[in-house]
């Protein structure tokens, strides 16, 4: 096992390869990064390429030797998957085409994602942004979620889905996307100044109360 693991790499079980996840904001691929992709995996006999539950790909049994070079070669920025900070944003085809849609969750999720993309956060955070009631983002279970109505956007902050599931707490409704982007913001100055080190915004809200956080952020 090496003694430093490689920036934007992930060690595998066998301790000898790496996974990679390169950044996909909302799940957007364009035909270049495909053929890229393709090419990749047959230039360096890459095992298995799996869809994550983030909307992006990862790449995964390479050899260490290998990994600035695929990452040249793919011409993608990394995506941060063991980092405290945004590891992304889950967004469901929204208007763009779905018959259902009634918001603009591509747009509205792109717009978030390129607002935190690099932020040094308290822990990890997950952001679903769901078109419609269908809820097809699992927004009610991410850090930020938000749902979109005829009226507007309802935000939510404060979901998990993990081993201690927790439905966010709604702080808004019927609010447009400037006004949501703006509370997003609010949100994550505060956790990112009041949380402890690897506290996730599920976990903090239950320590902070949600009175307490709607007091400083609304």
């Amino acid at each position: 096992m090496p003694l430093t693991q490689p920036q934007n790499a992930i060690l595998q079980r066998d301790k000898k390869t790496y996974a990679i996840v390169p950044r996909i904001p909302c799940g957007l691929l364009d035909r270049s990064h495909l053929r890229a992709i393709a090419d990749a995996v047959e230039k360096y006999d890459i095992p298995i390429v799996k869809l994550t539950s983030g909307q992006r790909i990862a790449l995964v049994g390479l050899k260490e030797e290998n990994l600035n070079e695929i990452y040249q070669d793919l011409g993608m920025d990394p995506g941060r998957a063991t980092e405290l900070c945004l590891h992304y944003v889950q967004a469901c085809p929204g208007t763009e085409v779905c018959k259902f849609g009634v918001r603009d969750s591509l747009g509205l999720g792109t717009q978030i994602e390129n607002l935190l993309a690099g932020k040094e956060l308290p822990a990890k955070l997950k952001i679903g942004v769901s078109g419609c009631q269908f809820c097809c983002a699992e927004n009610f279970v991410r850090d930020i979620g938000l749902l979109g109505k005829k009226r507007g956007w309802t935000l939510s902050f404060g979901g998990h889905s993990g081993n201690r599931a927790r439905v966010g707490d709604i702080l808004a409704t019927d609010i447009s996307d400037d006004e949501a982007i703006q509370l997003i913001n609010k949100c994550v100055d505060f956790y990112k100044t009041n949380a402890r080190k690897k506290e996730r915004a599920s976990r903090f809200m239950e320590r902070i109360g949600l009175e307490e956080f709607k007091i400083n952020v609304l």
